[in-house]
Order: structure tokens, then sequence, then C-alpha cells
């Protein structure tokens, strides 16, 4: 078991692994699929196939079809969850954490589309989404031209975004599952799950999940995840329970007991991560993960989140899965020269991927792009 960091003030590699661990990134787990979507507080699922990687490089023995066989049986959904993006969580944890969230969602709305919804009363465009979809399951298109014959000259793509935020729609399978591309017919929680959303709206519980899970972190950490406000006050509520740290520009960081702190010179294996995943994404200051000078390389302008290499525990490149018909390829571009070991063992970790998510093809390959930046 690794020991615990005895210092008040913890470093960046020390916050590294503490993430890394909690992250199920330091080893492989022996874990259900559902354990460690919920140890992770679900997975950010913006594209089908991200999830799927994301389980892979953090689980023993990961099948393509165990996801999608809970997906398919509405253990595991796909919905509008923490900052407003489609997440990839247990059904357990997706009727409790929605109404959590609500307030944040419908706050976006008036942020995104408030000059486009100027006049329209809100509470009945949302009572009119649920009915319709509560009918049958329909695609955003269809339900943006459905509300557009009750609120003709209005947006349509307007209507049914405001929609996915005033409500809490479950993508309906395939959308969500490998490789399904098709836009994605749109349920209520209630037709899907045979369940209604909980009642209980505090966020207590869920900061010290994220805690659990991304922790030790700042009070602009949890409102960066989640899109909460009032963080503050949720944090001196739950203080009590919390422990506390310093980062080395002397921030406070807050913690939940016993929650593990390695040795920061603790060993972290090579991992291939996806898109969008949330180690990335989780944080107002990224450093424990990702240098300054590489983000523009990462987070594009277009907002796409590039699938990423970590060498030590550290974004040090990012990857592509290339696939044609009879052959498959991960193509790595390291932001510097990678020395041996770390380029073997990268060629070692594409190798299994391959295997899992590219069994019939011909022919896998691993190549390295010279260094970038």
């Amino acid at each position: 078991m690794p020991r615990r960091a005895s210092s008040s003030v913890l470093g960046v590699r020390a916050l590294n692994r503490a993430m890394l661990e909690r992250q199920l990134l330091l080893r492989r787990r022996k874990s259900s699929i559902p354990n460690a979507l919920e140890q992770l507080v679900g997975l950010q699922a913006q594209a089908p196939n991200p999830p799927y990687i994301g389980l892979w490089t953090r689980l023993e023995g990961f099948e393509l079809g165990q996801l999608t066989r809970l997906i398919n049986g509405r253990k595991v959904v796909r919905s509008v969850l923490m900052r407003g993006t489609l997440h990839l969580v247990t059904a357990r944890d997706f009727l409790r954490l929605r109404p959590v969230l609500q307030p944040v969602l419908e706050r976006q709305i008036h942020g995104s589309y408030g000059r486009l919804l100027s006049g329209l009363d809100i509470q009945a465009l949302a009572a009119s989404g649920r009915a319709l979809l509560s009918a049958r399951p329909r695609t955003s298109n269809e339900l943006g031209k459905l509300l557009c014959e009750q609120w003709p000259g209005r947006d349509a793509k307007t209507l049914a975004n405001a929609i996915r935020n005033l409500a809490p729609l479950i993508h309906v399978p395939p959308a969500g599952t490998w490789d399904s591309h098709k836009p994605a017919a749109l349920t209520m929680p209630e037709d899907w799950l045979d369940r209604p959303l909980e009642t209980a709206t505090s966020p207590d519980e869920m900061v010290l999940r994220y805690l659990a899970a991304f922790g030790p972190a700042t009070v602009k950490d949890v409102a960066v995840w989640s899109g909460l406000t009032a963080v503050r006050e949720v944090i001196e509520r739950l203080r009590p329970r919390l422990r506390t740290f310093q980062d080395e520009h002397g921030q406070e960081l807050l913690d939940v007991a016993e929650a593990p702190l390695p040795d920061p010179d603790t060993p972290a294996p090579v991992r291939l991560l996806p898109e969008y995943d949330n180690v990335l994404l989780s944080h107002a200051d990224r450093t424990r993960i990702i240098a300054d000078e590489h983000r523009a390389a990462v987070f594009t302008k277009n907002g796409i989140i590039r699938a990423t290499v970590l060498v030590d525990g550290f974004v040090r490149g990012t990857w592509t899965l290339e696939r044609e018909e009879d052959s498959s390829t991960v193509r790595i571009e390291p932001f510097g020269r990678l020395a041996a070991k770390d380029r073997t063992a990268l060629a070692e970790e594409g190798a299994r991927l391959l295997a899992c998510v590219s069994p019939d093809a011909e022919s896998h390959d691993v190549r390295f792009s010279a260094p970038g930046v």
C-alpha cells in the first residue's frame, strides 16, 4: 500500500499521483464496469467511442461488448450532466445526479440561448418537450420541428437544445455504443428506466464524490467540474468532514478523509487516454496532468479534446486510431523525444488497444510521428 504524504503542502507530482490512483490509472483494476463508472463519477461521452477506451485503459480484461450490453440493458445511460456535456454513467447515478445539476443546466440555457428564447414561456416549452418525448423517442431534429409547430418562427435547433437542458433526456441505444454515429433518439427516464429521478437536490454528496475521484482540489476545481455555483457554501458545510492541504502556490486543497495519497515517486505506467477524458477537464489548474505549454496541442479551437499519451503520469503527446477495411494503426505523436523504454511500453500498449478495438483487422501497427512541440 503506498504510503501517505506527510506534508501539508502537496506538489504537482503528489497531486498527479493522487488523481491517477483515484482515476484507476496507476494500475488496471479488477472491477465491474458499473463500479468503475461510479468511482469515476462517469466518463465524458461527447463521442461514442471514448468511454470504451477510457474503461479499457483502466480495467483488466475489458471488452467492448461488455459495455454495449450494459447500455442496451439500461444499466448504463448517456445523458447531459456535469458541465452541460454528455456523460456515460450508471442508471443509478443518472437518477441521483441529474436533480442536483438541474439548476446548472437551466442557467446554461439563458447564457447560450437567452436572446433566441426571449419572450418564450420556458415552463410551457419544457412541458411540451416532455410530452412529445414521452409519446415516443425522437431525435433532436424531429423534436425541434414538432416544437416549431407550437412556436412558429422560432429556431428549431434552439428549441430542441433547450429541452435537453430542461428535461433529463436519455440517449436511446444504439446511440452511445461503439462506432454508432447516427443521431440519437431521446427519451425520458421514466420510460427508459421505469423510475423517476430522485428528489434530493443537495450537492453535498456529489461534491464529496468529486473529491474522492479527483482530489485533493480547490473550491474553483469543484466549480469547474460541476458547473455549480455557491460551491464555497457547500464546502463550509462539509468542512468538518474534510481534510485540507495547500498547493505550492498557497491555495487551499480540500479532500475527503482516508482517500489515497500515494508517494509522489510512485511509478506510473504509460497510458493511452481517449478524447475528452475527464482527467483533463476536471480542474481549474490542469498542471497536475498537463503542462501549460502543451495545452494548445490537446485542446483544439473547435472544442475537441484530443486523445492523449501519459508518460510518467503526465501528458507527453497525442494519439489517433486509424482504421481501414483490413488494417488498424495507432499513431502516436509525442511532444518531445521519448526514452527507449517509454517508446517500447507505448508500442506494447498500442498493440493491446488494437487487439481490443480491431480484433478482426488483418494487420495491426503502432507508429510514432516525429516529436512535435
